[in-house]
């Protein structure tokens, strides 16, 4: 990497508000275009020049002795918005967060993709969600979790539900538990990544649990009447590590 190009790079992602933007970054971009993402906006260069950019293919992972997460989200009446690119929960003040070692995130939001962004050997299940927290310094952690077609999750359910169908907002009608979107077993992938939407900053700690949970397809068919494929497409993983953890 060049020394100009990584000057670059350290000004895109060490910038709080690029960190803080999880929506979306501008009205002009779609999923259908992302391979211009960054070519045209300095503001999103990352995007086409980052090397740390995501979402990968989680194959090839390492074994090794990682902090687990520490979950304490708290169940709240989420705003759930329909913001153009996705369906997405708003946290209030008081959803709790995740600690990673030392380092305590605060939970921002969750929203959803189809199909899943990351893949395991080369395969994306019907749907992923993420919950996007930030530490006090800027950078972000973000718990991606893989969705399959089964059973009912009332939680996805009642999200659902509540989504707009054209750009807006709307209030839960009762409380849900984000700890319900957890599976059972947690063994989990981390790598370090970026946003998968633009600006793409490269301030992000992802942690992608390994087993998927179930929803029920009604629902995934609601999501795709809305967005019918929300999901950027695969990154190099170049020099990275990709290590295996729980």
């Amino acid at each position: 990497m060049s020394l100009n190009r990584r000057s670059l790079l350290k000004g895109l992602f060490a910038c709080p508000a690029c960190a803080a933007a999880t929506e979306a970054f501008a009205s002009s971009w779609t999923y259908e275009n992302a391979a211009e993402w960054g070519a045209h906006d300095e503001a999103a260069k990352a995007c086409a020049v980052g090397s740390q950019q995501s979402p990968i293919d989680l194959t090839g992972s390492i074994p090794a002795k990682l902090d687990a997460v520490k979950f304490a989200w708290k169940p709240q009446a989420y705003e759930v918005t329909n913001n153009g690119h996705t369906v997405q929960a708003n946290a209030a003040p008081g959803a709790g967060g995740i600690t990673i070692g030392t380092d305590e995130y605060q939970l921002l939001q969750f929203h959803f993709h189809t199909p899943s962004e990351h893949a395991v050997g080369g395969k994306r299940t019907e749907m992923e969600v993420h919950f996007v927290h930030k530490h006090a310094s800027g950078r972000l952690a973000v718990i991606g979790v893989l969705m399959v077609a089964g059973k009912t999750h009332p939680g996805f359910a009642a999200v659902m539900a509540t989504a707009p169908k054209a750009e807006g907002k709307a209030s839960l009608a009762k409380p849900i538990d984000p700890a319900s979107f957890l599976p059972p077993k947690r063994a989990y992938y981390r790598y370090e990544g970026s946003l998968t939407t633009p600006p793409c900053s490269e301030v992000v700690d992802w942690t992608v649990l390994d087993t998927p949970i179930q929803v029920a397809a009604s629902d995934i068919a609601a999501f795709k009447a809305l967005f019918p494929m929300n999901a950027r497409p695969l990154q190099s993983v170049n020099r990275r590590f990709l290590l295996k953890g729980g």
